[in-house]
């Protein structure tokens, strides 16, 4: 048992604080909340959090960790004058130069800096047709090795030919499987779930979608694919196929409660009208959309399941939410702080749907996913003005201690190991991997059979 004694609880949504409280864990969940329950509860390990502010933990709904060695990259790329080229000369290069020891040193340090961050669960989309098979499974590994939450999925494409195409799915069923069978049997609470995952309709043929809705009926879980992140998806699919993008997942049956949509800038009316009746999930990542130049997703307010994704810049959600805003502003959108604040919370309605346990509030029965800021306001902090604070003042800087089911993961501005061998590690290998890359020849411009 552990108590956090005297912290001031922040709920997102709905916006709340309580000043002076403590807060009672056992084993994965929170027990009891309340002043003065430390005395109680005497025995128990305690962390004095002398009025830290301690909020729900933060999630990721869509993120690349096979990015993170991208920063900075050296690499020759090709021209870039529009996204299928970015797509071409960048990331599928990218994606193809993977191997094992690369991956295993992206994923480390994506795992460390979203703690360090206070995300403590990352919803990952992953991609490495040279090493396929076993790959989920590695990224599990070193995910559940630094405590973090996840919800992992492999990019099945018709990109690299119907081999590898046969090889991914594979992969998504045999992971799948094994989650299952660790949820069903397993005597604790498992931090890993499993997504079924795609790349983007224009590279999926029909053929492939079928395969996709099979294994989605067989396992329970949900489709997680980029949706009109680029008109191309959009022009690709009604001249191919006379049907929008999310029209031919729906008619393949890939739309469910479960179904997490990626970026969708450029879906109609129509389609977001189509996403709120299948209850699928929407994920928006503004800074890389504004990274990338594809446009603006406006009308967020209409989608009724929307969240907060990176898409492989990172895993700081703060500094996320910050962009997220802002760029709404920008566009003459309708955000209020408080709306921003509540598209940042339903990352945790995502977790619900896959872990089918309660998230994202400090209360008796909730997973104990928290994140404690050691945060000097300058000015009073109230409900009233909560969401003035997290979007102008709180940054991921401040992230003292960090909890993931119950267990402290980072504590007081530190890990308990030293990161210094991993970055070290991971710039021998980023170099490795650049080298990869300017090895590799552009893709060309197959798509799935016509």
């Amino acid at each position: 048992m552990l108590v956090l004694r005297n912290g001031r609880l922040a709920g997102l949504w709905p916006v709340t604080v309580a000043n002076g409280q403590d807060i009672v864990i056992e084993h994965d969940l929170v027990l009891e909340v309340g002043p003065g329950l430390a005395e109680k509860y005497a025995q128990a390990e305690r962390i004095e959090l002398d009025g830290k502010l301690v909020m729900p933990g933060l999630v990721c709904a869509h993120d690349h960790f096979y990015s993170r060695l991208a920063r900075g990259m050296l690499a020759a790329i090709g021209p870039t004058p529009d996204f299928v080229s970015v797509l071409k000369n960048l990331w599928w290069r990218l994606d193809r130069a993977l191997d094992r020891d690369i991956v295993t040193a992206c994923v480390q340090i994506g795992v460390i800096e979203a703690i360090q961050a206070g995300t403590t669960a990352v919803i990952d989309h992953h991609a490495s047709p040279a090493c396929i098979e076993g790959s989920l499974s590695l990224i599990r590994e070193v995910c559940e090795q630094f405590g973090l939450r996840s919800i992992l999925c492999y990019e099945v494409t018709d990109r690299y030919g119907p081999e590898k195409t046969e090889e991914a799915l594979q992969e998504s069923l045999t992971f799948a499987r094994q989650i299952m069978r660790a949820t069903e049997t397993g005597p604790d609470p498992i931090l890993t779930e499993v997504a079924i995952g795609a790349h983007a309709p224009f590279t999926l043929s029909d053929q492939t979608l079928r395969r996709l809705a099979e294994i989605v009926s067989e396992t329970d879980r949900g489709l997680h694919i980029h949706v009109a992140e680029d008109r191309f998806d959009v022009s690709d699919s009604h001249y191919r196929y006379g049907l929008g993008p999310l029209e031919r997942l729906e008619q393949h049956g890939l739309l469910n409660e479960r179904t997490i949509c990626i970026h969708g800038v450029h879906l109609s009316n129509e389609e977001l009208s189509r996403l709120n009746r299948a209850n699928a999930f929407l994920v928006h990542n503004a800074r890389s959309n504004m990274n990338n130049g594809i446009g603006y997703r406006d009308r967020l307010t209409t989608v009724k399941n929307s969240a907060l994704g990176t898409d492989g810049l990172d895993a700081d959600m703060l500094t996320e939410l910050k962009m997220c805003y802002l760029k709404n502003r920008d566009e003459a959108g309708d955000f209020s702080p408080e709306t921003a604040v509540q598209l940042l919370q339903r990352g945790n309605v995502l977790l619900e749907r896959y872990f089918r346990r309660p998230f994202g509030r400090i209360a008796p029965g909730y997973v104990a996913d928290l994140v404690c800021f050691n945060y000097h306001e300058p000015t009073p902090l109230e409900q009233a003005n909560l969401a003035g604070h997290i979007l102008f003042g709180l940054t991921s800087a401040e992230v003292d201690t960090v909890l993931i089911n119950g267990r402290i993961v980072f504590r007081n501005g530190c890990f308990d190991f030293d990161v210094r061998p991993y970055y070290e590690q991971a710039r021998h290998t980023a170099a490795r991997l650049w080298s990869a890359m300017n090895a590799l020849p552009t893709l060309n411009d197959q798509y799935p059979s016509r």
